[in-house]
């Protein structure tokens, strides 16, 4: 499905553990951003879903993008979400509205990235490879519930952290 949530995880922790040098939302922008061409072929009911952009190839030109487009885009919505007062997690997860150049770019590639990564596992009309191989050596690797809980253990893990970490400072 695409814009899963359970891409996010991932992202959670690496934030946790790079909180300076990493975009979380860069990061979520390049998540949603590599499936809009999913959608795109499943509101057209045309096989396969998964096509260019799922591709370490196509990845790349979709963390540009991010990173172009996404990051100002992202800086917007942090200037937004701050000066909300009441906003949800604000306490808990603060955020600068700046992203810094090299924190886009890592959050945009290890979003397109890690996404190619996970939806090879998952799905088997990808061919991350492409042009170069047509195969998907990834895929069945772990089942669709054990991924789907990895995931979902380092978002909790991730966010856990990050909330200790600004309650304690």
């Amino acid at each position: 499905m695409p814009f899963t949530p359970f891409h996010f995880g991932p992202g959670a922790a690496v934030k946790a553990v790079i909180p300076h040098h990493f975009s979380f939302t860069v990061f979520c922008f390049s998540q949603v951003a590599t499936d809009c061409e999913t959608a795109y072929y499943m509101i057209q009911a045309e096989l396969p879903f998964h096509r260019f952009c799922h591709t370490y190839i196509g990845a790349t030109l979709v963390g540009l993008a991010s990173v172009l487009i996404g990051r100002p885009l992202c800086q917007l919505a942090l200037r937004i979400w701050s000066g909300w007062p009441n906003a949800p997690f604000k306490r808990d997860f603060p955020s600068s509205t700046v992203i810094p150049m090299g924190s886009a770019v890592s959050g945009a590639f290890i979003g397109t990235y890690s996404h190619i990564v996970l939806d090879s596992i998952m799905h088997s009309d990808i061919t991350p490879m492409m042009p170069f191989d047509s195969g998907n050596s990834l895929h069945g690797i772990v089942s669709p519930n054990t991924l789907h809980i990895a995931c979902a253990a380092l978002g909790v893990l991730g966010a856990i952290y990050i909330v200790l970490k600004n309650r304690n400072s």
